[in-house]
């Protein structure tokens, strides 16, 4: 009976290592899981940075073969691998740390070795045979890290952009849905927490859709930089070890692999030390992060109480809130997005800071950027899927209560300064402060108004958009 090896021994300039033999990652990734246990992400988290490997790993080998240096054999073998890691095979022997010395090269590496042992495979090899196919002379060819790297992180970036951008679609669909629901029900608006004038509590819902819709434009222009890549750059721009047109070749390759409009970088050596596309795309994902942090505390405020705040709305009851307060419910989804977007927050500043250590020719602190950045976007679409499902589609509106506010408001008084004047408002407002009366009933007592011009002037449709009533004072 044949046996077959549980093992296989592999080595470079540092010396041998036993590897499990039913693993497809070689030498240099575990070199790498060993000094690099730093994190609880891994590059097989990351869906899209794994497939960013591949779509840049089938490009190079399409553009390689296409100037001799791959035999028929090799390159059909390697696109092949490219392929099944495409399809979601594979990607569990992604296994390196996100956090990482060496400028991503052991990640590199990671898919180099991943993609030659399948190759081998697929050609009829065992693992580890490189002489037929080799991670560095042919899955590697005419790449260094320091193109491949970046490249695959600018592919796995702008397809985790396009999903981030359909979980904030959903969740906007969602606020104009309860906008509509809410477009009848008077409350009033605040001010510095204080009352305001009064509005609908569908302008308030139709406000946070807007908000969050313009952050649409906002990340779709930041992620257009990562369609520009530094394929062919190799080491530090100047393209050495490959080949006259290799460069064009690869982007031209990478466009149909992913069928995406990819341009290669008018200074290749400019673009391999610059990560400002990161920067850009963090601080987008920064700028809704703070948007949502808006408006989930506002959330928590207008379902306050229920009973000593100001419960204008009822957030979905998720669980108890309390461990010694019978009957305590507490505000647990929108917390949980107010924190996701510290989080987010705290992320862009470390990409700012590692973008400012790039140092000559190269960024050494890539691996900490693409972490920061893949992690706020899948914080983000959980939180706003967690968001949407768990708290704005059950919101209910008090109506009475938000009537009440209304009507016993002293804001009220400013809808009335157009028609009544502003001294007579600055009457009716100090004895309502003084007296604790409304409002309606001093101006009614005052003959300032009748009964029914007044309720004109308070009626819903008048008090939340401009207007021009022909309605005089009497006094």
């Amino acid at each position: 009976m044949l046996e077959i090896k549980k093992t296989r021994v592999e080595s470079d300039l540092i010396g041998e290592i036993e590897l499990p033999n039913d693993v497809l990652y070689g030498v240099q990734t575990a070199r790498g899981m060993e000094n690099f246990p730093i994190s609880n992400f891994h590059v097989s988290d990351y869906k899209h940075f794994v497939n960013g490997l591949a779509y840049v790993k089938k490009a190079a080998a399409i553009a390689n073969f296409s100037q001799g240096l791959l035999t028929k054999e090799q390159y059909e073998a390697i696109v092949k691998a490219c392929d099944e890691i495409l399809a979601g095979k594979h990607h569990e022997f992604f296994a390196t740390d996100m956090i990482q010395g060496g400028a991503g090269t052991t990640t590199n590496m990671n898919a180099n070795e991943v993609i030659a042992n399948r190759a081998l495979e697929i050609m009829g090899h065992e693992r580890g045979e490189y002489k037929f196919c080799s991670p560095n002379d042919h899955v590697n060819c005419s790449q260094s890290t320091n193109d491949a790297y970046p490249s695959a992180i600018h592919m796995g970036l702008y397809a985790t952009h396009l999903d981030l951008r359909k979980h904030l679609e959903q969740l906007i669909a969602s606020f104009e849905t309860k906008a509509q629901e809410f477009s009848k029900i008077v409350k009033m608006g605040r001010t510095q927490l204080e009352d305001a004038v009064p509005m609908t509590l569908g302008q308030t819902f139709n406000a946070f859709a807007s908000v969050l819709k313009d952050e649409l434009s906002v990340l779709d222009h930041a992620s257009k930089e990562f369609l520009t890549v530094n394929m062919g750059a190799t080491a530090i721009g100047t393209g050495i070890c490959s080949r006259p047109g290799y460069a064009q070749k690869c982007v031209e390759a990478l466009s149909e692999v992913t069928g995406w409009e990819i341009r290669l970088a008018e200074d290749l050596v400019a673009a391999t030390s610059d990560t400002s596309s990161m920067v850009g795309y963090a601080s987008a994902m920064k700028r809704l992060a703070l948007k949502m942090n808006k408006i989930c505390n506002d959330l928590r405020l207008l379902a306050s109480g229920p009973r000593c705040g100001l419960g204008e709305i009822n957030l979905p009851a998720r669980q108890p809130g309390s461990s010694i307060m019978p009957g305590k419910v507490n505000p647990v989804i929108p917390e949980v997005m107010n924190q996701i977007s510290y989080k987010v927050i705290g992320n862009e500043l470390c990409v700012s800071m590692s973008d400012e250590a790039a140092q000559m020719e190269l960024n050494a602190m890539e691996p900490v950027m693409a972490q920061c950045c893949f992690e706020s976007a899948d914080l983000l679409m959980h939180g706003f899927d967690t968001l949407r499902i768990r708290c704005i589609d059950g919101i209910t509106a008090n109506e009475d209560r938000c009537r009440k506010y209304v009507e016993n408001s002293i804001g009220v008084v400013t809808a009335l300064n157009p028609i009544i004047g502003y001294k007579n408002s600055t009457k009716i407002a100090k004895e309502a402060m003084q007296t604790g009366r409304g409002v309606a009933e001093l101006v009614i007592e005052h003959g300032i108004l009748t009964k029914e011009e007044l309720d004109t002037v308070l009626s819903p449709e008048n008090m939340i958009k401009p207007v021009e009533l022909d309605i005089k004072p009497r006094k």
